[in-house]
């Protein structure tokens, strides 16, 4: 992995990035305080949530704080694919893929630096919020293309984050095997309570087209009769849970010609608006915060916190951007709320009003 370091945007310092370990300071932290935020106690949690969110600062402290240590290879009985499946109760599930290839190997730094306002802040909407992280490789050359949690919530998701290796390889030929996780995931995550479960998957390579048999036997266990179309497994996923591609500029300098390219093989799968552009990978947790806080009733919170948190009105205005086409619960756009029972979904291009097409601009 190699070195990096500065400050992130939040005004967090990032110490720099070695092989062996990463050391994280000034961190977003576990408990009720954002003292350390741009605009110090502008935000406050819900003051019910105290006792639960005392709780987690201390059960924190108890392991001696928080670190992020970079692994050479995945803790294989946390993450270990094969033969895996996982369950949660919670009516609320979301299961969040990370593409750690090339580019995109420092992902799971930035996620864990803003754990803490992740959780804390979908907790205080929904309650019983379980989260699954995974990381996602390319299968036709890395050693762990396929890395799966179980469901978590609190401090417990600090372990299940650490557990997993930013490889850092991929092929070069701008596909990764998002499919072998979409595969997983359509037949391994069992959710028998949920009414309002998300998918993410974060990255910024095409999936290949079709599902392998024998990748799938390989890292997962399943025999399959033969390849599947990738494009049916998406439209399986998309009936199961509300799905995003929180979608990076391709490479580290970003490419326009191969970004649009990639767009458009995501948005044939799942449908346009369901392609959401990230400023940065520094925004992913912000994006998919404003999701789920959009998708739940709850943005006007989430806004409130984004705008304590950065005093930058571009960085601001690049998340809202990013948002737009997202249906507000209870919007009277949204043929997705007024239409159908919690838990399903319909294509977003159903949801935007007349003569919008979702185009970003």
């Amino acid at each position: 992995m190699p070195s990096a370091g500065g400050t992130s945007p939040d005004g967090q310092t990032v110490a720099t990035i070695a092989r062996a370990i990463l050391e994280v300071r000034y961190m977003y932290s576990w408990g009720g305080s954002t003292n350390n935020w741009k605009k110090p106690g502008a935000y406050k949690y819900d003051s019910a949530r105290a006792p639960y969110l005392d709780s987690m600062a201390a059960a924190s402290k108890a392991k001696g704080g928080r670190h992020y240590a970079g692994r050479a290879s995945p803790d294989s009985k946390l993450v270990d694919p094969r033969g895996k499946t996982i369950s949660t109760d919670s009516q609320n599930a979301i299961v969040f893929g990370v593409d750690v290839t090339g580019s995109m190997e420092t992902w799971p730094l930035e996620i864990f630096d803003r754990l803490p306002l992740l959780y804390q802040t979908l907790s205080q909407y929904r309650p019983d919020v379980e989260i699954s992280f995974g990381a996602i490789g390319d299968a036709t050359c890395d050693n762990y293309p396929l890395q799966v949690n179980n469901f978590g919530k609190g401090v417990d998701l600090e372990t299940h984050v650490n557990a997993l290796c930013a490889e850092g390889g991929g092929g070069g030929q701008v596909s990764e095997s998002y499919e072998l996780f979409g595969h997983f995931v359509i037949n391994r995550v069992k959710m028998p309570n949920a009414t309002s479960p998300f998918l993410f998957i974060c990255g910024d390579e095409n999936f290949y087209t079709q599902v392998d048999p024998a990748q799938v036997e390989h890292y997962i266990g399943d025999k399959m009769q033969g390849a599947v179309d990738s494009k049916k497994i998406w439209a399986g996923l998309t009936q199961k849970f509300d799905v995003y591609f929180l979608h990076k500029p391709y490479g580290n300098s970003g490419d326009a010609g191969i970004t649009a390219e990639v767009r458009k093989h995501w948005a044939d799968a799942i449908g346009p608006q369901r392609v959401i552009a990230l400023p940065g990978y520094d925004r992913v947790v912000d994006i998919a915060m404003g999701i789920v806080a959009k998708r739940w009733g709850h943005y006007g919170d989430f806004k409130d916190s984004l705008n304590s948190r950065q005093t930058d009105p571009g960085v601001v205005d690049g998340v809202y951007h990013s948002l737009r086409f997202i249906p507000e619960e209870g919007s009277t756009n949204s043929r997705l709320d007024n239409a159908l029972p919690p838990g399903r979904t319909v294509p977003l291009s159903k949801l935007l009003p007349p003569g919008d097409s979702g185009t970003p601009a």
